[in-house]
């Protein structure tokens, strides 16, 4: 799929796959509760497909992932710091089946392998640079650092092996993380599952919560709303019992849980369960007080406030998103949690006809995360659509966008 359909709208992708499937509109838009006209000027580019939750209904209609319509995964350029290797190499190591048991182990098992305050140290390292935007540079050191870890699994006994396994899970994250960005959504779900593996081994009941975030991502970028949101009423039993004394690190955890139900809830449409989620994740917030970045959650008041705007977006409410998007000032969050705000309110803008106000937006958040604007189905779709609608050739400032995600 990945360079075959990258330059179409996905509703235009809808058409190519009603056609492949041999289904005519008036079948389809009846599949998904819609008109015949509907589904016309969607695929025709006049209607934009935009909530989750209805791309999701036609790419069931069509029995084609989710990801195909949103035209994912992307091919991640290469950089100075990605080099020649990116996804391919971090896809390897996750089939590796020598890490699938101790029996099938073919790496060290003793001697030089990573401790583990230096396997910590770099972890830190991975999520930094994730969190910077810098998704070229995790893809090309992630291959290695999993290697290692999984080493270290196999050499270290004792404590220095619970902490081993707690960071190998954070590891797992990461690339999960960084692939779920990449639309590698499969590929996510292996890692988050590994990821979960090790956190319960390693016994460490905040990276446990963090990798059932992970997971609950996983299952957003795969479409499983539903699942998704049991996932976080179950996992949030899990950490319930230690939250009457809960510290910030915890707080942050389960706050950010939350935050990943309510998006799963808004894109199931169900705005009762939207709302008590957000309310959930408010109250932690509340009581941690300020924003911090505890385990590389960026949680905190305005993590929360950028949550309402998204899941008002999911749900439809454009002018409630409007109303609050623009006045948040998220300049304290890490890049990715700014750079991601930022393409929602572009998106916004779009839908009210203001399209001048969110290509600025665009390409202001370009200039600092090149990489994530360039590779995000919101922003390639924006694209897209402004191309597909012009009625003149487009302005020198759209032209050079469309040349860098090379789109055309």
């Amino acid at each position: 799929m990945r360079g075959m359909t990258e330059s179409l709208t996905i509703g235009e992708r809808v058409a190519w796959y009603r056609r492949r499937r041999g289904l005519s509109q008036e079948v389809l838009a009846g599949l998904v509760g819609r008109t015949t006209d509907w589904l016309q000027k969607a695929e025709n580019n006049r209607i934009q497909l935009d909530r989750l939750s209805l791309i999701r209904a036609l790419a069931e209609a069509l029995d084609v992932p989710v990801s195909d319509l949103l035209g994912e995964p992307t091919l991640l350029d290469w950089t100075s710091e990605s080099g020649t290797q990116t996804v391919p190499a971090l896809r390897a190591v996750l089939m590796d089946y020598s890490q699938l048991s101790p029996l099938l182990f073919t790496g060290p098992q003793h001697g030089d392998v990573i401790g583990p305050d230096e396997l910590q140290r770099q972890v830190g390292s991975i999520f930094s640079a994730y969190q910077a935007s810098r998704f070229g540079y995790v893809t090309a050191r992630l291959p290695q650092l999993l290697k290692d870890a999984v080493s270290a699994s196999r050499a270290h006994e004792g404590v220095d092996l619970q902490r081993v396994r707690g960071q190998l899970a954070l590891c797992y994250q990461a690339a999960a993380s960084v692939l779920t960005k990449l639309g590698e959504a499969d590929l996510a779900w292996v890692a988050a599952e590994r990821g979960l593996r090790e956190a319960e081994a390693a016994g460490d009941r905040l990276i446990l919560g963090s990798l059932l975030r992970s997971v609950t991502h996983s299952l957003l970028s795969t479409g499983q709303f539903i699942p998704a949101v049991s996932l976080v009423e179950r996992a949030s039993d899990v950490l319930r019992p230690e939250l009457r004394s809960a510290d910030g690190p915890l707080l942050s955890i389960y706050g950010s849980l939350f935050l990943a139900g309510a998006m799963a809830a808004s894109r199931s449409e169900d705005r009762a369960t939207t709302r008590t989620f957000l309310d959930e994740a408010q109250h932690a917030a509340d009581r941690q007080g300020t924003d911090a970045n505890h385990l590389w959650t960026a949680f905190g008041p305005t993590n929360v406030a950028i949550h309402r705007m998204n899941t008002a977006m999911e749900l439809g409410d454009v002018q409630v998103a409007l109303d609050l998007g623009p006045t948040l000032d998220t300049s304290g969050l890490p890049l990715e949690r700014q750079v991601r705000h930022a393409l929602d309110l572009a998106r916004a803008y779009n839908l009210r006809n203001r399209s001048d106000d969110a290509l600025a937006i665009l390409l202001d958040a370009e200039q600092i995360a090149p990489e994530q604007v360039r590779h995000h189905y919101l922003s390639r779709q924006l694209v897209l659509s402004w191309m597909r609608t012009q009625r003149t050739s487009p302005t020198s400032l759209l032209a050079g966008l469309v040349d860098r995600m090379k789109l055309r």
